[in-house]
């Protein structure tokens, strides 16, 4: 037997995926990484705590699948989009990656809208705000400017851990769209935009194709891996069109809800979409996209209450599910790193409000999750204001749809049946595409055909709903009434 392995690489941590060519899973392992916040606004990574997950799966994997690692066909990487590094003439880090959520770069957004915001959104089809390079690039210029100084390239995520593992420097198109240096409708590196953000065309990673074998496992690699020395890797594309991916959603009209670090509402179109409460992407599946919503923190606020306030989550699914809808009017807001649909704010803030001395930590653990049902909602509600047709069932993807209580308060909040498969990985996804790169599966669709397994579906419950939406009318007033004095620190 033969194997396809992929390895995402997310928010707070890095997932591997081993498949066989038949698309049935072999081994799975996940290696967690911290998320730093040195000050206020920042959010980075240490890129060698994405090493040290690569050699640590890579491992893992290899064990837990019994396999001999020659027996391994091709790798593929993900990783969430626009995290970017700068990096030396010698590829080596000059500071930590600035994690697409990190809000520091507001001011140069806001000056990007005001000056050239007109003829960035044309080329780009999204508007500056702090979750792209290009304003994280001149947020750099003008407060590390002796770093900045320095640089020579700049990687994203993945780019930098497969440059690890073959010594080619390159990107793919999807990720491309992500920085805003990128013009979309010329389909290249733009010269204008890398002049805007102080850096020139050549600092940043040739284009490929994510299918395309950009190089082999080196022999230095295959020794802090386990991999083989000379297993082909691909160039591999961005965590969310690979989650789509994997729930197969590959046809015009299908519809996914991502419960994930961030959560996003994505619909298959023929088409971009520019808008700019919309994230505007191309799938993978040629001639489509997947323009869609964006919830900035999603599980990542599931994730922090946990954290934060100590717990486990099936105990604390467990206390949550106990108590009524509307958590006797305790209302959270999930903006912990500001907010995009449908409002665009890096400056909103999360809150609990409406707190009274009878709720319990159960309340509190509810109110969080309901909070990111509230924050879904408010996207989808944006999204069918722009009258995009999509399918009556959605399929559910990400982290957080393992929790059957979440997925239920989904469904009933939004008013929409999700649907599950066996695994919505992007690492899935990405070991899928490895698939396609070497010819085990022909297209997209053979792919899900052969790897896809559908398991079960929630459907909203019609008594919930209303009781989920009179809720967020009260949600919505709360934004309003907070968002003029966040404005104003």
């Amino acid at each position: 037997m033969k194997y396809l392995l992929g390895i995402d690489f997310g928010g707070g941590a890095s997932k591997a995926t081993l498949i066989d060519t038949l698309g049935n899973i072999v081994a799975e392992n996940t290696v967690e990484y911290p998320t730093l916040y040195p000050e206020n606004g920042a959010c980075e990574q240490n890129p060698q705590d994405w090493i040290n997950a690569l050699c640590e799966n890579s491992k893992a994997i290899i064990l837990k699948g019994e396999i001999n690692p020659c027996d391994i066909l091709a790798i593929a990487l993900d990783s969430a989009t626009h995290t970017s590094l700068v990096c030396d003439e010698n590829f080596e880090p000059l500071y930590n990656a600035m994690h697409w959520t990190d809000t520091r770069s507001r001011k140069e957004a806001d000056a990007l809208r005001d000056s050239d915001g007109e003829e960035i959104f044309k080329k780009t089809f999204h508007k500056p705000d702090t979750i792209w390079t290009l304003p994280q690039l001149i947020w750099f210029k003008n407060n590390k400017p002796e770093i900045f100084a320095k640089t020579r390239y700049i990687f994203f995520e993945k780019d930098y851990v497969r440059y690890f593992l073959t010594n080619v420097y390159c990107t793919d198109y999807i990720e491309a769209q992500g920085s805003m240096l990128y013009d979309c409708v010329k389909e290249c590196w733009d010269s204008e935009l890398c002049s805007t953000a102080g850096i020139t065309v050549d600092m940043l990673p040739p284009l490929k194709n994510p299918t395309d074998i950009i190089g082999k496992v080196t022999e230095k690699a295959a020794e802090m891996t386990g991999l083989a020395t000379g297993t082909p890797v691909i160039c591999g594309t961005t965590d969310t069109v690979m989650e789509v991916f994997a729930s197969g959603s590959v046809n015009k009209g299908d519809i996914t809800v991502k419960l994930a670090t961030a959560g996003r509402i994505c619909v298959i179109t023929d088409k971009a979409y520019p808008d700019r409460h919309l994230v505007n992407y191309s799938h993978i599946a040629d001639g489509l996209w997947y323009p869609g919503t964006a919830t900035k923190s999603c599980a990542a606020s599931y994730r922090w209450y946990r954290d934060t306030f100590d717990g486990d989550y099936k105990e604390l699914d467990k206390g949550a599910s106990e108590i009524n809808i509307g958590c006797d009017g305790l209302v959270f807001h999930p903006y912990l790193n500001g907010e995009l649909t449908p409002y665009a704010d890096p400056m909103l803030c999360g809150s609990f409000t409406g707190v009274r001395a009878t709720h319990t930590k159960a309340h509190f653990t509810r109110a969080v999750l309901e909070g990111v049902a509230y924050s879904l909602l408010d996207s989808k509600l944006y999204l069918d204001s722009l009258n995009i047709p999509y399918n009556t069932v959605a399929t559910a993807i990400g982290g957080g749809t393992k929790g059957s209580l979440w997925r239920q308060m989904i469904a009933d909040a939004l008013g929409i049946a999700l649907k599950t498969v066996k695994s919505s990985d992007s690492s899935f996804g990405s070991a899928m595409l490895a698939g396609i790169a070497v010819g085990v599966f022909k297209d997209p669709d053979d792919a899900v055909k052969k790897c896809v397994k559908e398991v079960d579906t929630t459907y909203p419950n019609p008594e919930n709903t209303p009781k989920y939406r009179k809720v967020f009318g009260d949600y919505k007033k709360i934004h309003d009434a907070l968002a003029p004095i966040y404005q104003a620190r």
